[in-house]
């Protein structure tokens, strides 16, 4: 594994009951960077991503994130390095903007006055007004809501993000604000940033380099703009020519 690498995948396999979900999967994912995993529904993604956070263990090879094996004890620590966000943005609805962004670090038992510095950096980041962190996540419109997952997982400053579908629920212009915010966030920040997305475009609009899966493979990956411009398999081509 490289020093530049955020994840490598060695012979990685997951299986359901009898049902391999995949199989064979060798990667080596950049670090600093938005990795997007795109493909159809039920060809893995989202288990790839339950894999490097550590919600499933591999039936087959290994996994190693940020340098070390996802431990199979002390997940707690392990998943601190690992903002996540997912559709629908997943508040909880008993608790402010607030008490939702800063209780991972009120948990780590950060400073009032170090939580709130960085609850404000990144509202401002993410072009949400101060008064809204004494709102609840029903007075807040989807966009916001969706900004505000993103500083909830962006609190603790982790070196790695993981994202399952994060703005899938949200209207076209909203979408594209929020792509905005989050590439000048990424590129502030250097998180390693792992995207599963449906959206072609959204794919290659936000992410450096792209993995593509499918029939419980991966068939093909590599820097966003060269799997685009030269595209190995009869599965990938059309995936750009239908939608970019």
């Amino acid at each position: 594994m490289s020093s530049e690498d955020f994840l490598e995948a060695r012979n990685l396999g997951k299986c359901f009951g009898e049902r391999w979900v995949f199989r064979d999967v060798n990667l080596a994912l950049p670090a600093a960077q938005t990795v997007a995993i795109i493909g159809e529904s039920g060809s893995g993604k989202t288990t790839l991503l339950q894999l490097v956070n550590g919600v499933l263990r591999p039936d087959e090879g290994s996994l190693t994130v940020m340098g070390l094996p996802v431990p199979e004890t002390s997940l707690e620590s392990f998943r601190r390095k690992l903002g996540y966000a997912v559709q629908g943005a997943g508040l909880f609805p008993h608790m402010t903007v607030y008490e939702n962004v800063t209780l991972l670090a009120r948990l780590e038992s950060w400073t009032k006055e170090r939580f709130e510095a960085r609850l404000h950096e990144l509202m401002q980041f993410m072009n949400l007004e101060p008064e809204l962190t004494d709102r609840y996540p029903y007075q807040l419109s989807g966009g916001q809501q969706h900004r505000v997952s993103l500083c909830r997982a962006l609190m603790l400053q982790p070196p790695a993000l993981l994202l399952d579908e994060p703005f899938s629920a949200i209207d076209p212009i909203t979408r594209t604000e929020i792509h905005s915010e989050f590439k000048n966030l990424q590129e502030k920040e250097q998180v390693s940033a792992l995207l599963v997305t449906h959206d072609v475009r959204e794919a290659v609009h936000l992410s450096h380099y792209l993995v593509v899966m499918a029939n419980g493979a991966v068939v093909q990956h590599g820097s966003t703009d060269s799997v685009v411009a030269s595209p190995e398999s009869e599965y990938v081509k059309p995936l750009f020519e239908k939608h970019l």
